[in-house]
């Protein structure tokens, strides 16, 4: 990539209900997680805990933003998001 070239992201999900929308992103200095919506204030840390393993089961790398609007997901549906949101960013990365 050219140093003028916006680093991708990648989203997968809805803001509909008993859904979230997750994007993810390139990220300097470590993985950061942000979680907004409905769930977020009761169920942020097994949240947190459902990203990580997901990621971490992807051999996803440490520098990596994952920001996610929930509205009410199951933790199958989110980790499904995660994952799918995951691999559109590591195709888009091979561009």
């Amino acid at each position: 990539m050219s140093s003028g070239e916006t680093l991708p992201a990648a989203q997968a999900g809805t803001v509909e209900s008993m859904d979230c929308l997750v994007t993810i992103a390139a990220s300097s200095g470590g993985r950061r997680i942000e979680i907004s919506g409905s769930g977020a204030a009761r169920f942020r840390s097994a949240m947190e805990n459902k990203i990580i393993q997901v990621l971490d089961s992807l051999g996803g790398p440490g520098d990596l933003s994952v920001t996610v609007q929930d509205n009410g997901a199951l933790d199958i549906v989110l980790g499904a998001r995660v994952e799918a949101a995951y691999l559109r960013f590591r195709e888009a990365m091979l561009r």
